[in-house]
């Protein structure tokens, strides 16, 4: 099962990354400035994160593929890591949908 790990950057914001069952980084957050906003985010891509058309994927200036999850108004809440191939991106998507909505949190931030 996946999970979903907050921490904060060097710039005291809090993000998170949601790992697939292997421990491999599936989905990235962007900073946010408060652990409640975080953790909306989380809750975010739970619930968008079953929903195909919510999902973007692209391709990269270097060739790479890669995908950005969106809210309902369209915002960014997660961006995978760069795939080789967009079959590889596609495999990533799956992963997210399967693991998303019941991964568990971890709050790396209260060691």
């Amino acid at each position: 099962m996946g999970k979903f790990i907050i921490s904060t950057r060097k710039n005291d914001e809090f993000q998170f990354n949601l790992k697939a069952s292997n421990g491999q980084v599936i989905l990235s957050s962007e900073g946010y400035t408060t652990k409640a906003a975080c953790s909306n985010g989380i809750e975010s891509v739970k619930k968008n994160s079953q929903e195909e058309k919510r999902f973007e994927s692209l391709e990269a200036k270097n060739g790479k593929f890669y995908f950005n999850l969106k809210a309902t108004n369209g915002q960014i809440i997660g961006t995978s890591q760069m795939y080789e191939s967009a079959a590889g991106c596609q495999n990533g998507i799956e992963s997210v949908m399967k693991n998303a909505p019941e991964a568990e949190i971890v709050d790396e931030t209260l060691s």
